[in-house]
């Protein structure tokens, strides 16, 4: 600790009345970052104030109440944490502050080349799929590819002006499922939300294996290895997202623009070459292929719907309007227009090319059909450009993907915000990104890879079917907003015309796609689809429980508080002392709990305690019952007593006290505490009791057991001063019953709020200033405000503990946690569990007292009430 010495009162008031100001403000804190402490001279009247801080907090002090986190906070201090640290930093980057998110928009620049790189991406394979399913008819029918081209091209026309009528509509993004959810309600919002999550994911899937396609055209010895280069591709493009949004923008843009270029290059040359030297006409001749099927209407719609995969992506801008710099809806409209204008130039140019050139599409897909084109157009002086072209290639087609890692975590997060997905997707990571969302991305794009075998055709199957659900839902979700507006909005008319219309064809080109490719695949999405929906509502259904029945019995009032605390002791230590003395301190309804098979050591366990009662105050003894093991394990012997305790007591809170021993390596603990550690699990199904872990002395010498340093816990429970800390996330019913119960036991109760939202902060202070009014004086508590710039909730709470630890030695600190037990493992998905990641961390920090309060939902408390754990001795 470091220490500000004043020689005399005198000479503070005349030399320093600033800082005895600043010790008169804080005298109001239960808990202020810094102690004084008044030291007598030794002369009469002589005395000195010394001001003790803490040696190593990462916590800087804004004003009574509030701390901030600093960069430092996050910075383990042990040696492996400090590895993983520095391993993460590595790869991922140094945090950015919550502050900094401004700086980190795109331009439109970079947002052309981030969120447009999946749709001008799609000209690299879309002509390819139309001619795949068109040569069925027989080499005659490739004419076809042209006018379905155009065709495809008049719909992006059609779907971007609509877009363009959503972003200054909705300028907060979210896309379809926002627009359809506000105006068509909560249902269409989810189908349209599963669709794009299907499409998102199948981006990843189509574009890097079909990027990896033209790799392998290039250098065909690679084919072998595809779905292994697809796995690694996906990871890079993991990582670089992890990165956040504006660095990643830097690194792809480039890759994008030079696709961009060099396709246009190669239409320019391709078309000068074609129809000025060579003489081509538009159709030119292919190979003659044999007709396998003829050539009917149900045969040209199905070559259009594959050719509609050069759609996907349009979207990815309206969903990402956040994304860009001020002013954003402007900037995205202009970023929109550009891309369509590209996506339809290249398309149309590529389409030209492929049918002047007679070029034909291999099933195998390799070489695919831009290669061949590029074969046949960069020859002579323009040879090099072959390969530099297929490498641009491979470079869009991979970072098309980048356009899903951009839209499926903000869309994940709009989703867990509304609580249909587990609320971690809503939480941004180190580098201002959605870390989850990225992450389970990644991994469903490679799961699916590696089940298709990284092969294009299989995969494009699925394509397009949940993009044109989406884009009906929002463009119907606008003709029902300009519809409400209509009084309000002067050309509503106009804008409802260009929405209907966009309405109308991608509703048909749906129909077409799903009912053109359900037996080649999209049956696989359109059961999909409902399927997520109805995993939204289960969701949503759980979170909605939880708020509601998740209860404890502690009552919401601290006078109400009754306690009885049982104490299981194995012996006579001082470890044992400690716990027995810090339950006598809370209440005189204390029975120390002994389970023994022999009787001698019972006898003799039970004379020493006697020996050491009579040491004590009238007022500090507590009584140990001794209860006799005939068989079965001992923590059901102990259940069995809690669950007597519990019912002859019902009014009464009961707290189970287990006296933990400390250990120098923290492997140690799990030997030395293996029957604490199996009554503790046993403990959080029942409810009603809550759990104090003790483990408040150190060892000195692992060879003497007993040779012990006391920590903070007295041996007279008269001597103990209890300061609790009592975690909360806002200030619902189980916050008010924790504080009660602390308070029920101290006066000095700090609630600690880490805050990493300002609106979030803003509310909690707003119900904690409401709530105070009810209160009396004697069940005022503080509340502190941890401000986390840093977005982590754990560090900045250890960092406080660990100062107060320091600060206030003399006193048992007490960390309260509410910890909600779950009915069903797969429900610890849901629920980030701060709680129980705190309760490892401080596991082995000397000196801290975890107290947990379990909370149950009605259904799993009866179902857990009954459990009689089976655990050897």
């Amino acid at each position: 600790m470091t220490q500000q010495d004043n020689s005399s009162l005198e000479q503070e008031n005349i030399k320093g009345r600033s800082h005895s100001q600043e010790l008169v403000k804080g005298k109001g804190e239960i808990a202020p970052m810094a102690r004084t402490e008044v030291l007598q001279g030794r002369l009469l009247g002589d005395q000195r104030v010394r001001t003790i801080y803490p040696s190593h907090s990462s916590l800087r002090k804004v004003h009574d109440g509030v701390l901030e986190a600093t960069s430092a906070t996050d910075v383990p201090r042990d040696g492996f944490g400090r590895v993983r640290y520095n391993i993460k930093r590595f790869f991922i980057g140094a945090p950015i502050a919550s502050a900094q998110a401004e700086h980190e928009r795109l331009t439109k620049f970079k947002a052309l080349a981030v969120l447009s790189s999946d749709a001008i991406s799609s000209v690299a394979y879309a002509t390819e799929e139309i001619l795949v399913v068109i040569i069925a008819a027989g080499s005659l029918a490739l004419s076809l590819a042209v006018p379905i081209s155009l065709a495809i091209v008049l719909l992006l026309a059609i779907v971007a002006i609509s877009y363009r009528q959503t972003i200054p509509a909705y300028p907060n993004g979210g896309g379809s499922y926002i627009v359809a959810k506000d105006n068509l309600g909560t249902l269409a919002g989810l189908i349209a939300a599963g669709s794009l999550l299907i499409d998102y994911v199948l981006t990843v899937s189509v574009s890097v294996a079909s990027g990896v396609q033209n790799l392998a055209s290039l250098l065909p010895s690679l084919s072998p290895y595809v779905v292994l280069v697809d796995v690694v591709l996906v990871v890079f493009i993991t990582v670089v997202n992890l990165r956040g949004v504006r660095e990643s923008g830097s690194i792809f843009a480039i890759p994008t623009y030079i696709f961009i270029a060099s396709a246009l290059f190669l239409i320019v040359v391709g078309g000068v070459k074609g129809f000025l030297f060579d003489h081509h006409a538009i159709i030119g001749h292919f190979k003659y292929v044999q007709a396998t099927e003829g050539l009917s209407l149900f045969l040209i719609l199905k070559a259009f719907a594959s050719g509609c995969s050069a759609m996907t992506g349009v979207e990815a801008i309206s969903n990402g309007i956040p994304a860009f710099k001020k002013p954003e809806p402007r900037n995205a409209a202009i970023t929109l227009t550009w891309m369509a204008l590209i996506l339809g130039t290249l398309f149309i140019g590529i389409t030209l090319l492929a049918t002047s050139y007679g070029v034909e599409a291999y099933q195998s897909g390799n070489p695919t059909v831009i290669a061949q084109i590029a074969q046949l157009v960069f020859t002579g002086p323009l040879f090099f450009m072959f390969p530099v072209f297929q490498i641009s290639t491979l470079f869009i087609l991979t970072l098309a993907a980048n356009t899903s890692y951009s839209d499926f975590p903000r869309l994940a997060s709009l989703l867990a915000r509304d609580h249909f997905l587990p609320h971690q997707f809503a939480f941004k990571g180190d580098r201002l990104a959605f870390s989850i969302g990225i992450v389970f991305l990644a991994f469903l794009a490679s799961l699916l890879l590696i089940i298709f075998k990284g092969d294009v055709s299989l995969l494009i199957n699925l394509y397009a079917v949940g993009v044109f659900m989406s884009f009906t839902l929002s463009q119907g979700g606008m003709v029902r907003h300009w519809w409400k507006l209509r009084n309000e909005h002067p050309g509503w008319q106009r804008s409802l015309t260009i929405n209907g219309l966009g309405t109308i064809t991608t509703l048909l080109v749906a129909i077409v796609i799903a009912s053109t490719k359900f037996l080649e695949g999209a049956w696989i999405v359109v059961i999909l689809i409902p399927l997520l929906v109805l995993m939204f509502e289960l969701i949503r259904h759980h979170y909605t429980r939880v708020e509601q029945e998740r209860t404890t019995d502690i009552p919401i009032q601290p006078q109400n508080v009754k306690h009885r605390v049982i104490v299981p002791v194995a012996g006579l230590d001082i470890i044992t002392k400690q716990a027995v003395s810090f339950a006598r301190s809370i209440t005189d309804q204390v029975i120390a709990l002994h389970v023994s098979s022999h009787k001698e050591k019972a006898d003799a366990l039970l004379m020493a305690w006697e020996e050491w009662q009579q040491e004590l105050g009238e007022n500090e003894r507590c009584s140990l019952q001794i209860i006799a093991l005939e068989h079965g394990p001992i923590t059901s012997r102990i259940l069995t007593f809690l669950d007597a305790q519990h019912k002859e007591f019902p009014q009464d809170i009961v707290t189970v006290v287990l006296p933990e021993v400390s250990v120098k390596h923290w492997w140690e603990y799990f030997l030395r505490n293996s029957v604490a550690l199996r009554l503790k699990a046993a403990l959080l199904f029942k409810p009603g009791i809550v759990v104090t872990d003790i483990s408040p002395y150190k060892q000195l010498s692992p060879a003497i057991p007993q040779q012990v340093e006391t920590v903070a816990i007295p041996l007279h429970p008269s001597q103990v001063k209890h300061f609790f800390v009592v975690p909360i996330a806002g200030l619902d019913k189980v916050s008010k019953q924790s504080l009660a119960y602390a308070r029920s036991i101290s006066s000095r109760v700090a609630a600690i709020h880490v805050s990493i939202d300002a609106q979030e902060e803003e509310q909690v202070r707003h119900d904690w200033d409401a709530w105070k009014h009810h209160l009396s004086a004697d069940e005022n508590t503080e509340l502190v405000v941890i401000e986390s710039p840093f977005r982590s909730l754990s560090r900045p709470l250890l960092d406080y503990i660990d100062t107060m630890r320091e600060l206030y030695p003399d006193y048992a600190l007490s960390v309260l946690l509410p910890e909600f037990v779950v009915a069903h493992w797969w429900e610890h998905i849901l629920h980030n569990q701060t709680a129980l990641q705190l309760k490892a961390a401080l596991l082995f920090r000397e000196g801290i007292i975890v107290t947990s309060v379990p909370q149950h939902l009605p259904s799993a408390a009866r179902a857990h009430s009954n459990l009689q754990p089976i655990v050897p001795m």
